[in-house]
């Protein structure tokens, strides 16, 4: 099956694309990445009228380290971000995110404002900005807005992004995640590279004193993604192992909070008892991950 016909538009800035927008309406879907709105036009699940590519948009693309912030244009590549390595160095868990996503060929055209916008609860993304507790720039031709991850992802596959608004970009604070004293991992279970994984965690930690005998976490980040319909941050977690040395019992009481919050659909390959499951057992090897690379990196 071939797409429904449409009028394709290419702007070279974010002020033609958000006119484009305001002017075709609901007439119009946007194109970032081309890794999941082409086969779902292909299968005539979407027949926009118009078709407005972001390709050529190039101040929407790279990112900035910043002293106290880090920024992302929407339109950055997985590839770009996997192969940040001083990004890498300041926030690893974008770029550890970036690179399990599928293969070779989705991560050279897949961006991260297409992965935000698709708000696929199993994106990888989505659950390192909720962890992270980034913020999405946000552009319309009347407005630019910035509004919290963790806020602006509603329902599966719904958000709070306007039908005449752009994602411009992701920011970052660094101010809670200092080089020398955190650890983060991105952590996920999928049966082949190409898929989306069953379950995932976002974590960060903060320590202490990374020296100490028994560093203890002054703060947690964790954010699962594909057990609920949403993004999900879990700070009854994060609460179970802030304070301590990440013990056996804080581990266990965090891992409990997980399978509490935690509220899957099931899939064809894992039922919602072993979603649950894993919700419990990813924030216990994501947690373990960060603290150990907190004290040891």
């Amino acid at each position: 099956m071939k797409p429904a016909a449409f009028e394709y538009h290419r702007p070279d800035s974010v002020a033609e694309a958000t006119t484009l927008l305001a002017d075709l309406g609901h007439d119009a879907e946007l194109l970032a990445g081309n890794q999941s709105l082409g086969i779902i036009m292909a299968n005539r699940l979407a027949t926009p009228d118009h078709l407005v590519d972001l390709n050529r948009v190039e101040e929407l693309s790279g990112y900035e380290i910043r002293d106290d912030e880090i920024d992302v244009g929407a339109m950055t590549t997985h590839r770009d971000l996997e192969f940040a390595d001083d990004l890498r160095d300041v926030m690893p868990m974008l770029p550890e995110a970036a690179e399990q996503i599928a293969g070779p060929s989705v991560r050279n055209r897949g961006t991260l404002g297409g992965s935000i916008a698709e708000a696929d609860p199993a994106g990888n993304y989505p659950a390192a900005l909720v962890a992270l507790d980034a913020d999405l720039r946000v552009e319309s031709t009347d407005d630019e807005r910035t509004v919290a991850a963790r806020e602006f992802f509603i329902a599966y596959m719904f958000t709070d992004l306007g039908p005449e608004e752009i994602i411009t970009g992701v920011t970052v604070d660094r101010e809670p995640f200092p080089v020398e004293r955190t650890g983060m991992a991105f952590e996920e279970l999928k049966r082949a590279a190409q898929t989306f994984p069953t379950v995932s965690a976002g974590t960060a930690v903060r320590v202490d004193d990374p020296d100490a005998d028994e560093p203890v976490i002054e703060e947690a980040r964790i954010a699962l993604a594909n057990v609920a319909d949403v993004p999900l941050h879990v700070p009854d977690a994060e609460d179970a192992v802030e304070g301590t040395t990440l013990g056996e019992d804080a581990l266990d009481e965090a891992a409990e909070a997980a399978i509490e919050a935690a509220d899957p659909s099931p899939e064809m390959h894992a039922d919602e008892e072993w979603k649950v499951e894993l919700a419990g057992e990813y924030t216990r090897r994501s947690l373990r991950t960060a603290h150990t690379r907190a004290i040891n990196d």
